[in-house]
């Protein structure tokens, strides 16, 4: 039923500015306050109260709308966007409408390394978040949090260019990458600082006209974004192939049901009587404040995955999960500078060191452990000073504590053994308690010298030289002078 039609996706996403102070007045912009708590005149919409734009929040526009490749629009406009919502105490919204700050931009996403589309950005525009409505168990009451009102916003429109749930969620996932490498703001969607609505429309394959579209809301992370989509292509279909109409409309989406239900009728842009806000002057983006905001831009993940395989001989795979978070990126470069040798640098990150990153349920530039910590680590390895056995388990405390590796070395003894006589003396003792081993070995069981080499680091509590060790019970075994 689905196969008969082509599924058409455009996605509106709101992304929170990671600024100190709202967007048109002094009150904190920080998550998890006491309810009503960063409040103000302005942000409440109290009679005689007047905006005052915050600069920092176009800067963090601007860096966001450059690294999404769209067109700076030098002069953009707010305008008061009319709707009545109990979350939206001044009965408006200040946005952006005829003369946004930007557009005309695209966003490349990729799968496995392949071009999968590369997505139009329509418009790129400024404007302050509504308040939060809280629903009690029973929904016998609501209540309302202005918190958030006034919160600085970018919301970021696309092209209808996405042809699949999956595809919109490839999209989500590489555009949270690339605002994340900006820093313009945290883009964590449990706590609201990234939302996306998503329109989805259905029209049978080689037709040019585009079907009734429906925009679904209430989707709290990509796999949701994913799953809903899914489910209303579905129910289009059903409708389109019993002959019916979609209804242009708004829908909810329902994590637990795994469904959408009727909200309300959509609204067309003449519902929100756009006109200009009368308190707030124009935008005007001099080429000054643009050049310094392109020549701060980091190396985005795309280039910087490219590099990173072309550089550094890393396979796609790790090239794509070590770029995929910025921080991680900066920690593995740091790293290769001071210990060049970039695969094993990347082999013990993407190991045993992220390993310990989730486990900490952090961030690895939240932890004690550095770059220098690692590299030196790792230099350690090769100077045969400890064996790789015991690297992991410097590495752990060097990693909770933040101290160096060669000094927990140092302080606890655990310098490996490469001394050759006091080496043959414990393989002697092995070879000895451990009969059956040297009989299977000698009647061909090859593998049965893992074992005894298993059994001498066990006895020097993993301090030996393995390939010393190797060597010698190889020597003993086989009868060789």
């Amino acid at each position: 039923m689905l196969a008969a039609y082509e599924i058409v996706i455009g996605l509106e996403v709101h992304v929170e500015l990671h600024t100190a102070s709202k967007i048109f007045c002094s009150c904190p912009n920080h998550f998890g306050a006491e309810p009503n708590t960063n409040t103000c005149p302005v942000c409440l919409g109290l009679p005689g109260s007047l905006p005052v734009f915050n600069q920092n929040a176009l800067e963090l526009a601007l860096r966001a709308a450059l690294a999404l490749n769209c067109r700076i629009n030098h002069f953009s406009r707010f305008a008061r966007k009319n709707y009545f919502y109990p979350d939206l105490p001044k009965a408006y919204q200040i946005s952006q409408y005829e003369f946004p700050l930007a557009g005309n931009g695209h966003l490349a996403v990729y799968k496995n390394g392949e071009l999968v589309r590369n997505v139009n950005i329509e418009r790129l525009h400024l404007e302050e978040d509504a308040g939060k409505l809280l629903h009690d168990e029973g929904h016998a009451s609501s209540y309302v949090d202005y918190n958030r009102c006034g919160v600085p916003l970018i919301e970021i429109v696309t092209g209808p260019d996405l042809r699949s749930p999956e595809e919109a969620r490839l999209f989500l996932e590489t555009l949270r990458r690339t605002l994340l490498y900006t820093r313009i703001s945290d883009c964590k969607m449990e706590e609201g600082s990234l939302r996306c609505d998503a329109n989805i429309s259905l029209r049978p394959w080689g037709a040019e006209k585009l079907g009734q579209k429906v925009e679904i809301k209430n989707m709290n992370s990509f796999k949701a974004v994913q799953r809903g989509l899914e489910y209303e292509a579905k129910r289009q279909a059903e409708i389109l192939a019993k002959g019916g109409r979609v209804s242009q409309e708004t829908r909810r989406w329902h994590e637990d049901e795994g469904v959408t239900s009727e909200m309300r009728s959509k609204e067309q842009e003449q519902d929100y009587r756009y006109f200009p806000e009368p308190d707030l002057p124009p935008l005007v983006v001099d080429e000054i404040l643009l050049g310094r905001i392109r020549r701060e831009l980091p190396e985005l993940p795309l280039p910087r995955y490219r590099r990173f395989i072309n550089d550094y001989e890393l396979t796609p795979y790790q090239a794509e999960v070590i770029t995929s978070d910025r921080d991680l990126a900066d920690f593995y470069e740091e790293t290769v500078k001071i210990y060049y040798e970039p695969q094993k640098v990347a082999n013990w990150l993407l190991g045993d060191v992220l390993k310990m990153v989730k486990q900490a349920a952090g961030e690895i530039n939240e932890t004690p452990f550095t770059p220098a910590h690692l590299a030196e680590l790792l230099k350690l390895v090769d100077g045969e000073q400890i064996s790789g056995r015991t690297a992991k388990e410097v590495l752990e405390e060097s990693f909770n504590s933040g101290k160096m590796p060669a000094a927990i070395v140092k302080d606890k003894g655990l310098g490996q053994i490469s001394d050759r006589d006091e080496l043959e003396k414990v393989v002697d003792t092995v070879l000895h308690e451990n009969e059956t081993a040297v009989h299977d070995y000698q009647e061909g069981n090859k593998k049965a010298v893992a074992f005894l080499v298993g059994s001498v680091m066990k006895a020097t509590r993993g301090k030996a030289n393995p390939q010393l060790v190797t060597a010698l019970l190889e020597k003993k075994l086989t009868g060789n002078k």
